[in-house]
């Protein structure tokens, strides 16, 4: 991506997360980027594009973290250590993007379907990890797809918490404290 489009991109996410995707207006968006209005329809077809790329990219940085992770995981514990370590590292590391995702999950337009849609993807990923530990007899029994929302829930919920309540934490601050509560609830060990 040019300098150009990634000033542009990075502009949205900011603008997207501070005022609502339908609240940031593609003549602020080039205002703010510092970039004229045919720059960014050089890059970017419509608005709605722009918010495409952000999944796109959001996904892509994900996915790549979550391999590389798992490549030194042995066990399910492993993988659901590791996830949760993604997880508050992507909060606190792209808190932008994350707020763009969810303020935009609640309702039935297209823009609301795709975020969705990410985070079930994303979700059943943890999922597959809560089966395996189940079937590995690690992992108490139970509805697995709900303890993966659950798991990602209050990951969000407990990482605004803390960051509000206390300012600048670091990932592992949050993980060492947030991570005993987790596999203390869910491990049968």
């Amino acid at each position: 991506m040019n300098k150009t489009k990634r000033r542009i991109f990075t502009t949205a996410i900011k603008l997207f997360a501070e005022k609502g995707y339908d609240n940031a207006g593609i003549e602020e968006i080039t205002a703010v980027a510092g970039v004229a209005k045919g720059s960014l329809y050089y890059h970017f077809e419509t608005k709605e594009e722009v918010f495409d790329l952000l999944l796109e990219e959001g996904r892509k940085l994900l996915y790549n973290s979550i391999e590389i992770k798992f490549k030194n995981c042995e066990n399910a514990l492993d993988k659901l250590k590791a996830i949760i370590m993604i997880q508050i590292k992507s909060i606190i590391k792209y808190t932008d993007f994350v707020t763009v995702i969810i303020n935009n999950t609640l309702g039935e337009t297209p823009r609301t379907k795709k975020c969705q849609n990410y985070l079930d993807e994303y979700v059943s990923i943890i999922k597959k990890i809560i089966d395996e530990g189940m079937e590995q007899g690690v992992f108490y029994e139970g509805d697995a797809q709900g303890i993966a929302y659950g798991i990602l829930g209050v990951s969000f919920s407990s990482l605004l918490y803390r960051i509000k309540k206390e300012g600048n934490v670091t990932p592992e601050q949050i993980y060492k404290s947030y991570i005993e509560i987790v596999i203390r609830g869910i491990t049968k060990v």
